[in-house]
């Protein structure tokens, strides 16, 4: 298994205590949830069964029931309702024939897919509280595992009920995509041959999503598979921008309508800019479809020296999302081998790449020697028009001092001339004049295929590169 040791020791601590578990897992849709459980456990559950999409109560308690019998119920009958299904599962696992794992003892039970069995009008979310709570929260040898891609049925039911599973869950687990790091693991055991430079490229299109990732081709180039994947009518995931959403929430137009907002402004838009660009009320329909893009990992929340006491900006650090929002959505290339190398190109691949940075912050202050020194980070842009600025990445910290990062993706190791000296200078002033800061502030620079070495380069304080972005 690629990575996830902090993910396999939430396992291995939940096999190893000698109380009842009740584990959340929850992510993106693609991120691997389904595949890091079962990897872990190989097969060693005493009961597995998953929901089925878009599938009705009747289908759900069928499949529920085939589940039941390959694990020993000898019922023959499809249960009447969530409750009868419920009461056999108990049944199967306290019989002396169910499955225990050897080490720990446990009784490991996995339902995924967990939000598809809950179909309109069925008595699913009351029968699985009364499972746990007149039963499974007692049984010391048990460990329920649950997980669901609807991140919202999740959060709302689950991990922030307000009823019957109100502060019930014991653990919890936020599978995050790869950091640069584990997708090269992955990419080398699926035998293919990639410089680092592709390595971010390819990050800066798919992201850290393992299952895109394991799509790729080891006989064709990266931007031939970017083409038969992505651009062909016919290509895996030419219609997966689509689904992701329609697959992750019952009413997903607000949520669209936010990200194709967010496409356009890479530094990102408050509240009242989101409402004016997308037509949707202030209220809780817009707080529920931003608070729910978040959890998933589509955009984050920040705030800067510019926003008001409750305010945040909201912003897209989902690299699929963005490339699917800026060309297949709008149709904008027919391919991506024709397309590469235009300004068009260029302008992407530059917000591209601040995703990138954005979700390797950790290896960012890891090189900078500021791991174990809180900070903020966030993007800023100058009130004035004339003669203003605007910084890709703050990195405001608590020893007083502030890393002006400027990131830059060029195809060649970047060379700094006097213009882009003097607009970096430019930048810092404009900060300290309209913040007031009296923090001291640190010119970073952070190039993707590193840096030519002149008298320009030497005004830079702290110099990072695409390398450093693959540290463990």
């Amino acid at each position: 298994m690629i990575g996830r040791e902090r993910e396999k020791d939430i396992l291995n601590r939940c096999l190893e205590t000698g109380r009842p578990e009740f584990l959340v897992v929850y992510g993106r849709r693609r991120v691997g949830k389904t595949y890091l459980v079962k990897e872990y456990f190989k097969n060693r559950f005493a009961f597995y069964a998953t929901g089925l999409a878009k599938k009705k109560t009747r289908e759900q308690l069928t499949a529920f029931h085939r589940s039941l019998q390959e694990y020993g119920a000898t019922e023959t009958t499809i249960p009447k309702d969530w409750f009868e299904a419920f009461s056999r599962l108990r049944k199967l696992l306290e019989s002396s024939d169910a499955r225990t794992d050897s080490a720990s003892g446990k009784k490991v039970v996995f339902l995924d897919e967990l939000p598809w069995m809950d179909t309109a009008r069925s008595d699913f979310r009351s029968a699985f509280e009364f499972f746990w709570n007149t039963w499974g929260s007692s049984r010391k040898e048990l460990l329920l595992i649950v997980c669901g891609s609807a991140t919202s049925w999740i959060m709302d039911h689950i991990l922030n009920d307000t009823g019957g599973f109100y502060n019930r869950a014991t653990c919890r687990m936020y599978l995050q995509p790869f950091t640069l790091h584990e997708c090269e693991e992955l990419i080398v055991k699926n035998g293919i041959t990639m410089t680092r430079k592709q390595l971010i490229e390819s990050y800066m299109i798919f992201g850290g999503i393992p299952f895109y990732l394991n799509l790729l081709d080891e006989r064709l180039s990266l931007v031939q598979n970017i083409d038969e994947l992505i651009f062909r009518t016919d290509g895996v995931l030419c219609h997966e921008y689509e689904n992701l959403f329609y697959s992750l929430y019952k009413n997903a137009e607000n949520h669209i309508a936010i990200i194709k907002a967010l496409s356009a402004k890479k530094s990102g838009m408050t509240r009242v800019e989101l409402i004016e660009r997308t037509g949707i009320a202030d209220g809780a329909p817009l707080t529920r479809a931003l608070s729910e893009l978040e959890q998933c990992g589509f955009i984050r929340k920040y705030k800067n020296a510019q926003t008001q006491k409750n305010g945040c900006i909201f912003q897209i650090i989902d690299p699929f999302v963005l490339f699917s929002q800026t060309f297949t959505e709008k149709k904008k290339i027919k391919n991506w081998s024709s397309y590469i190398k235009s300004p068009g190109y260029h302008a992407w691949a530059g917000n591209a790449f601040e995703i990138v940075c954005l979700n390797h912050i950790s290896q960012i202050r890891d090189v900078l020697g500021i791991s174990g020194i809180s900070s903020a980070e966030y993007t800023w842009r100058s009130k004035t028009k004339a003669d203003g600025a605007q910084i890709d990445l703050l990195i405001d910290r608590a020893d007083d001092e502030i890393n002006i990062c400027e990131m830059k993706f060029t195809e060649d190791p970047l060379e700094i001339d006097a213009t882009m000296d003097k607009n970096i200078r430019h930048k810092i002033e404009v900060y300290r004049t309209e913040t007031g800061s009296k923090k001291a502030l640190i010119p970073t620079l952070i190039t993707a295929n590193g840096l030519k070495r002149n008298a320009y380069a030497d005004n830079i304080v702290r110099i990072l590169t695409g390398e450093d972005l693959f540290r463990v």
